[in-house]
C-alpha cells in the first residue's frame, strides 16, 4: 500500500534527468512532488500553490537558485529551501546559508542522504512557522575557490563556516599541512562583522619561544636587551578583528597559561609592563597535531583546549576526497592560465590520469604548485604528462599506464571509454555523446570488454576498427 503523502515538495532543476531522479527519490519517502525545470516555472508553481519544502539546483541556466531562495524568503520565510549542486565553493555555500537556505547538498544526492535531510527539514517546517530572518549582508568580492569541492566532507566544512562566521566564538581547525587551514580562517573573518578590521596570522612554530610572548602581547621599552622602544603585540594589532594562531600545538606550556588568561579576561599585559590592556579579539587556532592526545600526555592544557575548541572544523586530506581533485584542477588551470597571460589550458588524458591517481601528500598546496608549474612549462594549450614532476610521473599505481608505461592505442582507448562510462554511471547515451560516437558503436565496445558474443562475428574487431567505421 502506497504511503499517503503528508507534505508537498517543489523540485527545481533545469536538467531533466536529474529532476526526475530527485523526484523519484523524494516520492520514495511518501511526499507529493512537483517539478519545475526553470526559475520562471518555479515562480509560477509557487504562485499557484503552497509547498512544505523546496529542493533547488544552485545553477539554473538563465537563473540562480539563490534568486529563488531570496524570493521564497521574502514571500514564505517558513518554507525550508535546500540547495543541490554539483560544484560547491566556500562562497556559494556561505551565500546560500547566510541568505537563509536550510541546507546544502551535493549532486547527485544519495537516497539515504536525501531521506535524512527531508526528515529534518520537514520536522523544522512543522515545529516552527517562521525561520530565522535572512542575513542581509552585502556581497564581498573575496573568492575562496582554492577550497572548492563537491565531496560531502567539504560541504560540511562550508556549512560550518557559514553558520559560525557571524559569531565571535573561538574556532579550532584541524588538518594536515596544505589542506587550507589559513584559507578557512580568513573566510571566517571576511564573513564576520569583524571583516573591516584586521586579520592577523601568526605561525606559532615559526617564532622562537623566547620572542613569541613579545610578539603576541607586545613589550615596553627596556623590558629586555634590545627593547629600545615600546612595541604593540599581535593581540593589539588584531583588536576588534581576528587573530589566527597556526600550529597552536607547538605553544609552550607557560604561554599556554598566558593565552588562557587572555581568552578568559580579554586583557593582555605587555612584557615588562605593569598595566593591562583591554583587547577584543576573535581567536581562530589551527593544528595538524592530535591535541587531545597532547592533553592526555600532559603537554597541552585541557582547559585551554576546551576554551579554543568551542567549534571545531576538520579539513580532510586530499587523498580522502578524490572527487574534489578535478574541481581543484579546473580552478587552478583557469587561475594560473590567466595570471601568466595564457588562454585556459587543460591536461591531456594521460596527465589527468596521473594527477587523479597521485596521493597528494602536500594536499591542495602541492596540487596548486604542480598546476602552476605545468602551465608555465607547457608550450601548448594541452598539457602533457612530461610537464609533471617526476614524483607524480613515477608514482606507483595499480594501472601501469598511469606510471608512464607504453600501451597499445586500443588499450588506451578502452581505458578512456571505461572512464567516461564510470563518469556517466553506465549511461550509454550520455557516454556516446561525450565520446562523439554512436550509441551502437559504444554498445559493441562495452560488450566486447565484458567478453560477450555480439552475434555478428565481430569479437576480434579492435576498438580502432569500430571508431574508424564510425567515422
Amino acid at each position: 500500500m502506497e504511503p499517503v503523502p503528508t507534505t508537498r515538495v517543489l523540485v527545481v532543476d533545469d536538467e531533466p534527468l536529474t529532476a526526475r531522479a530527485i523526484e523519484a527519490m523524494t516520492r520514495h519517502f511518501g511526499h507529493d512532488v512537483v517539478v519545475a525545470q526553470s526559475l520562471d516555472a518555479a515562480y509560477q508553481k509557487l504562485e499557484e500553490s503552497s509547498f512544505d519544502l523546496v529542493l533547488t539546483d544552485l545553477y539554473l541556466g538563465r537563473g540562480s537558485g539563490l534568486d529563488l531562495l531570496r524570493h521564497i524568503q521574502a514571500k514564505s520565510p517558513d518554507v525550508p529551501v535546500v540547495m543541490i549542486t554539483g560544484y560547491a565553493t566556500m562562497d556559494s555555500a556561505m551565500e546560500a546559508i547566510q541568505a537563509g537556505a536550510y541546507d546544502y547538498l551535493a549532486k547527485p544526492p544519495t537516497l539515504a542522504a536525501l531521506g535524512t535531510l527531508l526528515e529534518r527539514a520537514i520536522e523544522k517546517r512543522r515545529a516552527s512557522a517562521a525561520a530565522p530572518p535572512p542575513t542581509d549582508g552585502e556581497e564581498r568580492p573575496e573568492r575562496f575557490g582554492h577550497i572548492a569541492g563537491r565531496s560531502a566532507p567539504m560541504l560540511e566544512v562550508f556549512k560550518t563556516v557559514a553558520r559560525v562566521a557571524p559569531g565571535r566564538t573561538s574556532v579550532l581547525i584541524f588538518g594536515e599541512s596544505g589542506t587550507g587551514k589559513e584559507l578557512v580562517a580568513r573566510s571566517l573573518h571576511i564573513r564576520s562583522p569583524r571583516a573591516e578590521r584586521r586579520f592577523v596570522p601568526v605561525n606559532v612554530s615559526a617564532i622562537p619561544e623566547g620572542l613569541l610572548e613579545s610578539e603576541l602581547f607586545g613589550h615596553v621599552r627596556g623590558a629586555f636587551t634590545g627593547a629600545t622602544t615600546t612595541r604593540r603585540g599581535l593581540f593589539e594589532e588584531a583588536h576588534q578583528g581576528t587573530l589566527f594562531l597556526d600550529e597552536i600545538g607547538d605553544l609552550s606550556q607557560p604561554l599556554q597559561a598566558k593565552l588562557l588568561r587572555v581568552l578568559q579576561e580579554h586583557k593582555i599585559k605587555p612584557v615588562g609592563g605593569n598595566d593591562e590592556i583591554d583587547v577584543d579579539v576573535r581567536v581562530v587556532a589551527a593544528t595538524h597535531q592530535d591535541l587531545q592526545g597532547l592533553v592526555r600526555a600532559g603537554r597541552f592544557r585541557e582547559d585551554l583546549f576546551y576554551r579554543l575548541n568551542v567549534v571545531s572544523i576538520t579539513l580532510p586530506p586530499l587523498r580522502e576526497r578524490p572527487e574534489d581533485i578535478s574541481v581543484l584542477l579546473e580552478h587552478f588551470l583557469a587561475k594560473y592560465s590567466s595570471e601568466h597571460g595564457h588562454s585556459t589550458k587543460r591536461f591531456s588524458p594521460g596527465a589527468d590520469r596521473l594527477l587523479q591517481a597521485y596521493p597528494w601528500p602536500g594536499n591542495v598546496r602541492e596540487l596548486a604548485n604542480v598546476v602552476e608549474r605545468a602551465v608555465v612549462l607547457s608550450a601548448s594549450t594541452l598539457i602533457g604528462s612530461e610537464t609533471l614532476p617526476e614524483a607524480i610521473r613515477n608514482a606507483p599505481t595499480a594501472d601501469p599506464a598511469r606510471a608512464g608505461a607504453l600501451v597499445t592505442l586500443d588499450e588506451m582507448i578502452d581505458r578512456y571509454v571505461g572512464r567516461v562510462l564510470d563518469h556517466t554511471g553506465g549511461n550509454l547515451t550520455q557516454a556516446a555523446s561525450i565520446l562523439g560516437i554512436s550509441r551502437r558503436t559504444l554498445h559493441r565496445m562495452a560488450a566486447r570488454k565484458r567478453g560477450e558474443d555480439l552475434g555478428d562475428g565481430r569479437q576480434s574487431v579492435t576498438v580502432r576498427d569500430d571508431l574508424t567505421r564510425q567515422s
